[in-house]
């Protein structure tokens, strides 16, 4: 596993190169498919997971079947730390979006890091609580922002974790398809694909199959807020 893209997640982050080492021997290592699901909403498990390599779509479903896009995570970042804490059955679906390299560390090989390594501790409450964060910017822009306002947000935070300058502008591979961008921002497909038309038509940005470039960042920056 790529020891660079590790030091990017809050459980390495503040190790020294001994420690880092060490826990790193104890992921077991999974590999995913396009389309691959990790594990379901409502299933059991005590397992934390780090994505090395691709990129992992979090999702929950309605009763009636509608889906929920909660997040799109990449390399470095972490995901079902909530389950170490709580062994409530899981609050949502994980699917593999691109093929997938991952790291999983379970309740027991993890415990005794906690105990022993404050940092690895202080890395996982930093993490749950930028988890909340983002919860709760989430239900305000879903109250107080309109939904060009919501796309807008989601194309810079994607950009902001995906994203690839050039000279014509940030070229962003989220590998999302309209209709999982549409369940991102909590809005139907055409509503959304509404507004990327109107971007476009402004010359903010330039839509291309599964993917974006940002060309007028400031004016999207605002249109965010």
């Amino acid at each position: 596993m790529d020891n660079d893209v590790l030091r990017q997640t809050p459980l390495f982050s503040g190790l020294d190169d001994d420690a880092a080492n060490s826990l790193r021997s104890s992921l077991t290592q999974i590999e995913l498919r396009r389309g691959d699901i990790l594990f379901r909403e409502g299933d059991s498990g005590d397992r934390l997971y780090l994505v090395v390599d691709g990129k992992v779509k979090l999702g929950r479903s309605s009763p009636d079947g509608r889906e929920n896009l909660l997040a799109v995570l990449g390399p470095g970042q972490m995901f079902g730390e909530l389950s170490l804490f709580d062994p409530g059955p899981r609050s949502a679906t994980a699917t593999a979006v691109t093929d997938v390299t991952m790291g999983s560390l379970g309740h027991d090989e993890l415990s005794p890091w906690l105990t022993g390594h404050p940092d690895v501790a202080r890395g996982l409450l930093h993490q749950l609580a930028a988890r909340l964060r983002r919860t709760n910017e989430v239900v305000g822009d879903l109250v107080f922002s309109d939904v060009p306002g919501r796309v807008a947000k989601a194309l810079l935070d994607l950009s902001s974790r995906f994203g690839r300058k050039a000279d014509d502008g940030v070229h962003v591979h989220h590998d999302l398809t309209q209709e999982e961008l549409a369940q991102l921002v909590g809005a139907s497909r055409e509503t959304v694909n509404k507004a990327l038309a109107d971007f476009a038509n402004r010359g903010w940005l330039r839509l291309e199959p599964r993917s974006v470039v940002l060309v007028d960042l400031e004016r999207l920056r605002h249109r965010s807020r």
